[in-house]
């Protein structure tokens, strides 16, 4: 997969729109207004951004690659009415069992492949997550990696929301990948536990180390109440471990 072929759009949160070989693909849609509020028996999340794009606005989707179905910060109230309209939807097993439909699920390391316009496949590959501690998981999730079928270099990774774990490592053994969009934000409920659930600044730098090769593009960093790191702490994490041009930000 060539850099230079993907065209990449930050829409917020966790939720960029990835397009590549003429198709559109688009991670976890979250697209409800700031201010709304998500209660749960346990907790309430508390979304703080407006997308840059409007669901309505996004045109024709493709392939929507939904990490999990089951938190709103992954999939708010707008983003479930959007996977109605896209014509494919990738995901857990678990999470294709509830949504049913045209929902597919992929299982760690099972890949499908999707026709592009130009005669080629792309293979979307189901990648391990753990959403949380070791005893704290609030799983299950899924990353996904990306490339030409029969390929393993150049492929984009996204990672999901996961810690930074042997899971993970055996990503990047696995896959030599170009780009790395990473699910950062370090994000903390507290009324489950002090214990981040996402990836921090930190756990960033040892993902990049192991990803040798890779642009590392943070998302899923900003936009919601229960993330405790956010762009400052990220760029200087990467600075102070000299790797600040391994880093980039969508627009």
């Amino acid at each position: 997969m060539i850099a230079n072929e993907i065209k990449l759009t930050y829409i917020g949160g966790p939720t960029a729109l990835i397009e590549v070989a003429g198709l559109r693909i688009l991670t976890d849609p979250a697209f409800d207004p700031k201010g709304t509020d998500y209660p749960t028996n346990i907790y309430t999340l508390h979304k703080l951004s407006n997308p840059s794009i409007k669901a309505s606005e996004l045109g024709e989707i493709d392939i929507v690659l939904l990490s999990h179905d089951h938190h709103f910060d992954n999939l708010d109230n707008s983003g479930r009415e959007l996977l109605a309209k896209a014509k494919t939807v990738i995901t857990t097993v678990a999470g294709a069992e509830r949504l049913g439909n045209k929902a597919i699920g992929l299982a760690n390391w099972e890949t499908v492949e999707i026709p592009t316009e130009d005669d080629r496949l792309l293979s979307i590959t189901g990648t391990p997550c753990r959403h949380g501690p070791v005893n704290g998981d609030r799983g299950p999730v899924s990353g996904f990696v990306l490339n030409y079928a029969g390929e393993m270099k150049g492929g984009i990774y996204i990672t999901g929301d996961t810690v930074w774990y042997d899971g993970v490592k055996e990503v990047s053994e696995r896959f030599d990948s170009s780009i790395v969009m990473a699910f950062l934000g370090a994000a903390v409920v507290k009324n489950v536990g002090p214990d981040h659930l996402t990836m921090t600044a930190a756990e960033a730098v040892e993902l990049a180390k192991h990803f040798k090769n890779a642009t590392i593009i943070p998302l899923h960093f900003e936009g919601w109440a229960h993330f405790t790191e956010s762009k400052p702490e990220i760029e200087s994490a990467f600075r102070e471990a000299g790797m600040a041009n391994r880093l980039e930000w969508m627009s």
